[in-house]
């Protein structure tokens, strides 16, 4: 191998770092995603196993709490979709940049859209997770019947 085809080797290595450094964002951000989700399927068995035993409002909500957990089941699993639809495409886009460095096709305009493509649906994915966060924490919040009043409290 010549010097002038390790010269251009080394760089299409030098620029696809770019692209696996968000490989590896998008890889601990799937661990979070699926964290997520496995937290999300315990807290349904729990409240499936209380939905027989509870009457009244304290099933009411059971029964509220699982639809939403239903739906952040939803959510979490839109966000683990596009962050991996994201890695493929930056996957290509890596072997695009090593297709066009070395053979000097012209492919900057399909780089530079594939790498549009992986932030948006990054991004995307970001706003479920949000999404996903909000719904949790609201479920989250204290019953009013278990806070205790105190004459200090307002």
């Amino acid at each position: 191998m010549g010097d002038l085809a390790q010269a251009d080797i080394i760089a299409v290595l030098q620029t696809a770092l770019a692209p696996a450094f968000l490989l590896v964002a998008v890889g601990g951000m799937l661990g979070l995603f699926a964290g997520r989700l496995a937290r999300i399927i315990d807290r349904s068995r729990i409240l499936q196993d209380l939905f027989n035993e509870t009457e009244g409002y304290d099933h009411k909500c059971v029964v509220e709490e699982l639809h939403d957990l239903q739906l952040r089941i939803k959510i979490v699993n839109s966000a683990i979709y596009l962050s991996v639809i994201s890695a493929i495409v930056a996957c290509v886009l890596i072997g695009l940049l090593f297709v066009m460095g070395l053979t000097g096709y012209n492919l900057s305009a399909v780089i530079a859209g594939a790498f549009i493509i992986a932030m948006s649906l990054l991004s995307i994915a970001l706003i479920q997770f949000l999404r996903e966060v909000r719904i949790g924490v609201r479920d989250f919040m204290i019953r009013e019947e278990y806070l205790e009043k105190t004459d200090q409290q307002t």
